[in-house]
């Protein structure tokens, strides 16, 4: 046996969209109902465990075997509920993984090492992350069948008690049996797809270093990160408490009876001669510079209502596992444009930064439960809770937490490849980037804090919004207004940035050139170490690692400005499967964080044996010994690969002992 292709279908009360498969898989009422499987491509075969069939010694025999190659479409849904159906078997799993013994965290699953995933398969080639997505733009002979979510819903979760059905909480194979045969069909089929994808996809096979990428992101999603579960009960009640009080008084001061209502809202500010369209938060931000001192209070109670911190908090109670430890936080390849990861459940790629200069106590009052000392010290509740949720990520009793992250990292690559010298020398002087770009922009020395260090904000706001092509619109995008630029110093900011850093315009537009030429002529070309060529309907870009971006049936099309432009197949904004344009400022912004996530997962191996536990962008946050030495940490961290000869790359970090913004 070489390779095994695996669908299983369970049941579990536990929500999984809302918790993961991690809290799914260690709830009490977990059971596998049906495992599909097939050996080396061969008949596929469905074992129904609910009617007393076995699975058989040799297949049980190969799910611990690293040796044989495991297959499913989103792995890790079968990796981690099979480890707890062969736990509950009584066979154990194996401790050891590269040499040393795992953590006790990670010996609970089953070895990643084992397993190949074709949901990532398919993301390394810019398909849908989904079995009927992927299976319907490849054309499958063999497709997922569509009443699958129906059967799903009716076997696989619990079942509102009727009189109809008897008050029963679980429907079950004999409550409807014709049900159940097509669900067992519906297994086979789920089987036959993941394999039919297998043999698309032969031509375009996975790197053995991606799939040691996969390994490593399945231990972090393991190992879990620890979360202070008496501080998110308490930030919970207080926010209840919170909002009690605002609404109150959001009441008393409007004489509404919705006060959060959106429609109740604006005709009472309409009533009061301030006619909105919207009541977003940027919107209501905006209102209160500008409105009636007499309506101020009311926007700024919506301000603090609007606050969604307690749903931070709600998803880690969702997500953690009886041992105190949320997993399954993050998807490997999520952003298929990239390659980046993706954040779930609790989203660690989207939490509030925290400013509040004494943090600690902050936190040990709201985790004491003291409301008023809260409200009474900080004012806004709402607001300090939000901050705090950073915090609630601990480590371990007797750890600590190493957070290291890549400074200025997409400014160092994409100078690195433009060959922009100017910023390379910025960089291997350890200068400020902001002051440095804003000198280069106004010709005049710019200093933190120093001489003509009211530039450096302008330097700033042009770094973030214009390195891919970025212009008036992207400044305002990022805040530039509120910033205190004036609309008349914005389109001179863009020019100045861009004449200031010609090499990077110069990539973007050769770039351009290149992609529209491969996808007109077929042809394959090169440019600064970045490999374009057209293969089977697919456009690809190979990067410097050797990592390929990939873009689905590219063709040339024509832009609203009524000029070329290269279009593609993907999934955009609205979530579906359409056809996206695309331009080479664009191009570069894929190729750069392509690049950057390249070396982060190159330090994610290079620090393997560390107990990674989370990662925040270009952010790893390691739990080890206090011992440990941050510096060597950072220096590892900072380790340029092989395949990026002149990069230079510079980590910085702290030690906490929880997870906050340094």
């Amino acid at each position: 046996m070489k390779t095994l292709s695996i669908d299983i279908e369970s049941f579990s009360s536990v929500d999984l969209k809302k918790c993961g498969v991690y809290k799914y898989a260690e709830s009490p009422d977990f059971e596998i109902l049906l495992f599909g499987y097939s050996v080396d491509g061969g008949e596929v075969k469905v074992v129904d465990l609910t009617a007393g069939e076995t699975i058989p010694a040799d297949i049980l025999n190969a799910l611990t075997d690293d040796r044989v190659k495991k297959w499913a479409f989103n792995a890790q849904f079968e990796r981690v509920c099979l480890s707890r159906y062969l736990s509950d078997l009584g066979i154990s799993l194996d401790p050891f993984r590269d040499g040393h013994v795992l953590s006790r965290e990670c010996a609970r699953f089953l070895r990643p090492e084992g397993w190949r995933c074709s949901m990532v398969w398919a993301a390394t080639l810019g398909l849908p992350l989904s079995l009927e997505g992927v299976g319907s733009v490849l054309g499958l002979e063999k497709q997922k069948l569509t009443e699958g979510k129906e059967l799903i819903r009716y076997f696989c979760s619990p079942c509102k008690p009727t009189e109809t059905n008897g008050g029963r909480k679980r429907n079950l194979p004999s409550h409807d049996p014709d049900k159940w045969e097509r669900f067992k069909a519906y297994n086979a089929r789920d089987v036959e797809a993941e394999m039919g994808i297998q043999r698309k996809l032969n031509g375009f096979p996975v790197s053995d270093a991606i799939w040691e990428e996969y390994h490593v992101d399945q231990e972090i999603n393991d190992r879990g990160v620890g979360v202070d579960m008496e501080l998110v009960a308490q930030a919970i009640r207080m926010d209840e408490l919170s909002r009690e009080k605002l609404t109150a008084e959001m009441k008393r001061l409007t004489e509404l009876d919705n006060p959060n209502s959106v429609a109740q809202m604006k005709q009472w500010l309409m009533e009061n001669g301030m006619e909105v369209d919207s009541l977003g938060k940027k919107e209501v931000a905006a209102m209160i510079k500008e409105c009636p001192d007499e309506l101020r209070p009311a926007l700024e109670l919506r301000q603090q209502l609007a606050k969604s911190s307690v749903k931070k908090y709600a998803a880690m109670q969702n997500a953690v596992c009886a041992d105190g430890r949320a997993r399954g936080m993050f998807r490997f390849y999520g952003a298929n444009r990239t390659g980046r990861f993706a954040g779930r459940i609790i989203q660690f790629q989207n939490l509030p930064q925290n400013h509040l200069p004494d943090l600690s106590e902050a936190r040990a009052l709201v985790r004491s439960g003291d409301y008023d000392a809260v409200e009474t010290i900080y004012g806004d509740v709402p607001d300090t809770l939000s901050q705090l949720i950073r915090t609630a990520f601990v480590p371990r009793k007797g750890r600590t937490f190493f957070v290291s992250d890549f400074s200025a990292i997409e400014a160092r690559v994409i100078a690195w490849l433009a060959g922009e010298r100017w910023r390379m020398d910025v960089f291997a002087g350890g200068g400020d980037i902001y002051c440095a770009s804003a000198s280069q922009m106004f010709k005049v020395p710019v200093e933190k804090n120093g001489v003509n260090g009211h530039l450096r904000q302008k330097g700033k706001i042009a770094e973030l919004a214009l390195g891919y092509g970025g212009s008036v619109g992207a400044l305002k995008a990022m805040g530039a207004i509120e910033m205190g630029l004036s609309e008349e110093e914005l389109q001179p900011l863009v020019t100045a940035w861009r004449e200031s850093n010609p090499n990077i315009v110069k990539l973007w537009w050769d770039v351009d050139r290149c992609v529209k030429e491969v996808v007109k002529r077929k042809s394959d070309t090169e440019l600064h170490g970045l490999y374009f060529e057209c293969r089977s309907g697919m456009l690809f870009i190979t990067l410097p690692s050797g990592r390929r971006l990939a873009y689905v049936k590219p063709r040339i099309g024509e832009n609203r400005f009524g000029g070329e432009s290269v279009t593609y197949e993907g999934v955009g904004a609205t979530k579906k499967w359409e056809r996206l344009e695309s331009y080479g400022p664009k191009f570069v912004e894929n190729i750069i964080q392509g690049m950057a996530r390249d070396i982060l997962c190159y330090a994610m191996k290079t620090l393997r044996c560390c107990d990674i536990v989370a990662h925040v962008h270009d952010e790893l946050i390691i739990e080890a010994d206090p011992k440990t030495s941050l510096k060597a940490v950072c220096e590892q961290m900072g380790r340029t690969p092989p395949w990026a000869d002149g990069l230079l790359l510079r980590a910085e970090g702290y030690a906490t002992e929880f997870y906050r913004k340094d």
